[in-house]
């Protein structure tokens, strides 16, 4: 009896001790990177949205019926290359007409000029009239006025046949054709392509009233227009070219109480699209060193926004007051001091005090 009672004993110790040591929970694995500080200069976003500087309507000035289209729809086209071509028969045979009309009027000023001369020579000799010399006279100059009129035809039959090619009148992409081959077109018949510019192009960004005094006061009495301008596109991605404030407008837009700007952008690779909308960066003052994290880091709730960092193998959190952006980062002005593990992958599966298992992320450029 007392062997069983032992044993009993012993079994319910077992069990009570194996209760009482529980299995640690798995360490979640979660990406991090370095709270790094880095050099980065103060600067100002806006939002902004891509211009072609020169813009051109490609329209008909005669009317007649397209005879070729001769180009590729969203292709490069050099200013002076052909794009239309309208059927020429009838202007070559008004240019014609008009020449013929031209000969004639020489020819009938070669026999006024013959009577003027003779009916001038007879009023010497007083065997002409005053009255006859002046009718020769005034026969005379409406026949140079006839050769006058002869030779604006000439000329505008001449023109007319010229308009039948219809040319690029600047370097660009042209767009999609509005009318197709064997059409009737004239200028009424409205625009038949678009052409714009590629390189450069504008970038115009409306600028509140504050903003505006706060880039020049960051700007310490520098030239507004002497800033330099970066792009940063939709995915995050930085624009390759720097470019410059050229425009900026004399007037307020009551509106909106925004000064329009502009700024001329390189765009040697044709990355920048006419009506591309596209944020404007614009650097001013000298470099600071701040902290700067990825973006993917930032959680907000309702006390505000913090982060995940991996303290003593556990995640731990710390409330952060971010800054402006810096590329794809974004500074913290507090809240971090450099050199942090900062979660930004796994942070849907991590609570305070989760353990974790840190693996190094390599940071977005």
């Amino acid at each position: 009896m007392r062997s069983v009672v032992f044993a009993l004993f012993c079994t319910f110790g077992i069990a009570s001790s194996a209760h009482g040591q529980q299995t640690p929970p798995a360490a979640v694995p979660v990406g991090t990177v370095v709270a790094e500080s880095k050099a980065t200069t103060p600067s100002f976003e806006f939002v902004g949205r891509v211009e072609a500087i020169n813009r051109v309507e490609v329209k008909p000035r005669i009317t007649g019926f397209l005879e070729e289209i001769l180009f590729r729809e969203g292709d490069a086209v050099k200013e002076g290359a052909p794009l239309y071509r309208i059927e020429r028969g009838s202007f070559e045979a008004a240019v014609k007409q008009a020449q013929g009309a031209l000969e004639r009027a020489k020819a009938a000023r070669t026999l006024t000029e013959i009577q003027l001369k003779r009916a001038e020579d007879l009023l010497k000799t007083s065997s002409g009239t005053v009255v006859a010399r002046d009718q020769a006279l005034a026969a005379d100059q409406q026949a140079q006025a006839a050769i006058l009129e002869a030779e604006a035809n000439l000329q505008t039959a001449q023109i007319n046949l010229g308009y039948t090619d219809i040319i690029s009148p600047i370097s660009g992409k042209v767009s999609r054709t509005n009318v197709t081959k064997g059409n009737a077109v004239s200028s009424s018949t409205g625009v038949l392509t678009t052409i714009v510019s590629q390189d450069p192009m504008y970038v115009t960004f409306p600028v509140s009233q504050r903003e505006f005094l706060n880039v020049r006061k960051s700007g310490k009495g520098v030239d507004v227009k002497s800033l330099k301008v970066k792009l940063r596109f939709s995915d995050g991605t930085i624009y390759d070219q720097v470019g410059e404030i050229n425009f900026v407008d004399v007037t307020v837009d009551r509106a909106t109480d925004t000064i329009t700007a502009r700024a001329t952008m390189p765009n040697p690779n044709g990355r920048l699209v006419d009506g591309q909308l596209v944020t404007v960066v614009i650097e001013v003052g000298t470099p600071e060193q701040k902290i700067v994290i990825p973006q993917s880091a930032l959680i907000a709730d309702q006390e505000g926004i913090y982060v995940f960092i991996v303290a003593d193998g556990k995640a731990a959190i710390r409330r952060v007051k971010p800054g402006a952006e810096s590329g794809t980062g974004i500074v913290i002005n507090s809240g971090l001091t450099g050199g942090e593990l900062v979660i930004v992958q796994g942070l849907q599966s991590i609570r305070p005090g989760t353990p974790v298992r840190a693996t190094p992320v390599a940071p977005a450029g």
